[in-house]
């Protein structure tokens, strides 16, 4: 057994000097980082320098994006190639950007956002997956040189709301371009993997379910960083601590223990001040046990507090809420904290007067700037959709260079931005989805659990959950040990997808098209397994029906009459409310049933009950059977079927003509339609061709664009009549919402879903905004944090840019001018 070591490192080390010489750009490049690049890793970037496409999915943080930053390096080796990076945020594009361009420069990097665009025909683009898909419409001359294209965060693709996207982009990029997936762990990577193999072609599927950096798990009792796992048992086994589940089952009982309380208080009290005095490796939790019968939350700063001393800083609370948040940070502030040097926080005020300079002096004080930037000083900040680009993009740098020790986040920042933090705290394992509050599920608690643990600095991560009133510690070792993320197409075909599919391909070939999306792949699959058992239940009917089979006669015939004739006297009993009529007609159809039965020849068979058993057996397996069929013909071809019912609604208002051999070519309408895009696609172009926003000047059509994109919250009750824009806005929106209301009652009539109502609860303070008007009286109108005003700002950007390009004049003049009046000061910002 001695020598078995030593062989075995022998023999693995020769493979890997084997791969090396097949593999001599993979291994120059692995030489060339800074640390050394796990095995899947490897794995990834040998099919890529093979030629083959690849789909990667690993934990938060396991380093998946090397693999695509090494087709990166594959393009810039050849000249004229070209690399395409694609993300599903702006933020996150924003910071790959500054990446590339810190290893190409700046002249060979450029990012395409919809509101940004830096050097766009640079040989490395990083850029929106929106972005993508539209050149991909466009045929845009962009595209030639294209070699590989980077999906980061791929399992955006089971997006409600833009996942079709992804599968656009997949299904339409040209077939020599190499395909680099990168994906959270999916528990059914393997079915994704099959359906990129189908559309793509050779695609190697790398699933790695190990963490670069151990994962520890705590639950906080009290002042007690109790393991959430029996450390001898370890997370394989979700064995829950004994401690924890002895807390739970003596929580509530009123036993008189107060001197054991003040002692657990001094020996913990004790514990904290021996673990100032020593030295903590790794992160290690000083404090393994507890004594607590009353337990009671400690508030945030205490919190903070102990993680200072126990060395567990830096570190991301995540709170469900923004008001939470920024209430954190304010509570945090109150009670004194500072956890920066003097050094630290020159650093930090370096940073933020580099990082906003350009933001207006009559704006700081309305954006709580001067708070916000002693906060940051002290070490503490929040991070949510509400705060300006411009405060969260100097959030995360400062995190990231561990100026920042302690951040309140709400979940987005899980999603993707490089923030990890040596712990994450959850104080409640539930949140508000819009409409009740839910328990996270097991793929949530990963996502946010996935921060703890920076790559070559932490030797582990830790997760800290707070005791809340019900916390059961089974149901959290549940979260913590299950690995359940499905990922399921959430694609279907649009007006715009429609209208562009037909241009290039025709309607037959769009419909195949379509049929090879990963909506249909998964229907298709689920068809298969449907199939299976309709087969295996035939074989079973086949076999009774022989075991009902009778020498006098059709015992199928005979047993169907016998059911029919019970139906119906079992109705006539339970339906004593029928109409005089009804009854008269049952009893007549009970009476013919009768002589039926009576004259058929199986009913003088003197077997006939041990046949009927059979049948009875028979009968019920075909209702079976039959389920499944229909099962089965709703799920074959349903993405086709939507298509076809998406090409009608355009039919019937002559986007697209319709010959009698059902060929379907494109009006001019619908070739305007092609550069339209977003939810609200038929309304647009409808809009446009009739005319009702022709008489909008700059700030009015603003107003109107915002109000196509903004969806409003569930208790946002609209602005009523005198929250209006005055003038022509008024007029042009009711026709819009009339407009609204006649295509959502076509779409009803096609079995379509249909959009929200058009919603004008942010037009009056879009409209102020696109005339000039102050910040702070505008987010008054608002009723909302400045980065949300900035969020809607940017989409209605967006849609005002189409309008620009598409409309006829002097709706495309007016929709420029109202693109300058929005883009301005904080809307204007950009970090890049």
């Amino acid at each position: 057994m001695s020598d078995a070591a030593p062989a075995d490192r022998y023999a693995r080390a020769s493979a890997s000097a084997r791969l090396d010489r097949t593999h001599p750009i993979t291994a120059a490049f692995a030489a060339s980082q800074r640390f050394t690049l796990d095995p899947f890793q490897l794995e990834g970037c040998r099919a890529l320098e093979e030629g083959r496409s690849v789909l990667v999915a690993a934990p938060t943080g396991a380093g998946k994006t090397i693999v695509g930053e090494f087709a990166v390096h594959l393009a810039m080796r050849e000249p004229g190639d070209k690399a395409f990076y694609t993300t599903p945020m702006k933020a996150l594009s924003n910071q790959k950007f500054r990446e590339l361009q810190e290893v190409y420069g700046p002249d060979e990097v450029g990012l395409l956002t919809g509101d940004t665009n830096i050097n766009g025909n640079a040989r490395i683009v990083v850029m929106t997956t929106e972005v993508l898909r539209n050149m991909l419409y466009a045929d845009s001359p962009a595209l030639r040189g294209l070699r590989y294209v980077v999906m980061d965060e791929v399992h955006y693709l089971a997006d409600r709301f833009r996942g079709a996207v992804w599968e656009e982009v997949i299904i339409h990029l040209a077939p020599d371009v190499r395909l680099i997936s990168l994906s959270a762990t999916v528990s059914n990577a393997e079915e994704f993997g099959d359906w990129l193999d189908t559309v793509r072609g050779d695609t190697e599927v790398i699933v790695s379910e190990t963490r670069p950096v151990p994962l520890e798990q705590h639950v906080l009792v009290r002042g007690d960083l109790l393991p959430l796992f029996d450390d001898r048992a370890g997370i394989a086994t979700a064995q829950v601590n004994q401690e924890l589940m002895r807390i739970r089952s003596f929580k509530g009982q009123n036993f008189e223990r107060n001197h054991r309380v003040q002692a657990s208080n001094s020996a913990r009290q004790a514990g904290y001040e021996a673990s100032r005095r020593r030295p903590n490796r790794g992160g290690k939790r000083p404090v393994r046990s507890a004594n607590v019968q009353r337990i009671e939350r400690l508030d945030r700063p205490e919190v903070v507090d102990l993680l200072a001393r126990a060395n567990l800083l830096p570190a991301i609370f995540f709170i469900f809420s923004r008001a939470g948040c920024d209430a954190a940070v304010q509570q945090v502030r109150r009670a004194g904290v500072r956890l920066t040097s003097q050094e630290e926080r020159r650093e930090i005020r370096a940073v933020i007067e580099e990082r906003t300079r350009t933001l207006l002096e009559e704006d700081l004080a309305v954006l709580g700037f001067w708070e916000w930037r002693d906060n940051l000083e002290r070490g503490v900040a929040s991070h949510h959709a509400g705060l300006l680009p411009a405060f969260k993009e100097v959030v995360e740098e400062l995190f990231q260079r561990k100026l920042v020790k302690v951040v309140f986040a709400t979940e987005t920042l899980a999603l993707g931005i490089n923030m990890p933090a040596r712990t994450v705290v959850l104080e409640k394992l539930e949140k508000f989805n819009g409409e009740a509050r839910v328990a996270i599920t097991s793929g949530e608690y990963t996502q946010l659990t996935g921060r703890a643990g920076r790559r070559g600095i932490d030797v582990e991560g830790h997760a800290v959950i707070q005791w809340t009133e019900g916390l059961d510690p089974q149901a959290v070792a549940a979260l913590a040990s299950r690995r359940t993320y499905p990922l399921n197409s959430s694609f279907r075909p649009t007006y715009n997808m429609a209208v562009n599919l037909i241009d290039q391909f025709g309607r037959a070939k769009a419909r195949e098209i379509l049929e090879s999306s990963f909506a249909q792949f998964q229907a298709d699959r689920a068809v298969v397994g449907l199939a299976r058992q309709v087969k295996e239940q035939e074989e079973s009917l086949a076999g009774y029906a022989k075991a009902m089979t009778c020498d006098r006669g059709d015992f199928a015939e005979y047993s169907r009459i016998r059911r029919e004739l019970s139906d119906v006297e079992k109705l006539n009993r339970k339906d004593a409310n029928a109409s005089r009529r009804t009854r008269d007609e049952r009893l007549r159809r009970i009476e013919t049933l009768r002589r039926q039965m009576q004259r058929h020849p199986c009913h003088q068979c003197p077997e006939r009950e041990h046949h009927a058993r059979w049948a009875e057996r028979y009968w019920k397996l075909k209702r079976e059977i039959d389920k499944l069929r229909r099962q089965i013909e709703t799920r074959t071809g349903t993405v086709a079927r939507i298509f076809d019912r998406v090409v009608d609604v355009l039919g019937a208002l002559e986007y697209v003509s319709i010959a009698e051999d059902g060929a379907t070519t494109l009006t001019p309408a619908g070739r305007t339609m092609r550069r339209i895009y977003g939810e609200r696609d038929l309304l647009v172009a409808e809009s446009l061709r009739r005319g009702i926003w022709k008489d909008l000047d700059a700030a009015s059509l603003a107003a109107l664009a915002c109000s196509l994109v903004y969806e409003p919250r569930r208790d946002d009750g609209g602005p009523g009549e005198r929250g209006l824009p005055r003038g022509a806005f008024r007029p042009a929106f009711e026709a819009t919402l009339s407009l609204w209301q006649e295509l959502d009652d076509l779409e009803q009539e096609h079995r379509l879903p249909g959009t929200e109502p058009v919603s004008a609860g942010l037009a009056q303070a879009m409209h102020t905004w696109a005339r000039g008007g102050m910040l702070d009286r505008v987010l008054i109108e608002a009723d909302m944090a400045a980065g949300d005003f900035v969020r809607w700002s940017k989409q209605t950007i967006d849609l005002l840019d189409q309008l620009s390009i598409v409309a006829d004049q002097p709706i495309a003049g007016t929709a420029r001018k109202a693109l300058d009046a929005v883009r301005r000061g904080i809307v204007a910002y950009s970090g890049v």
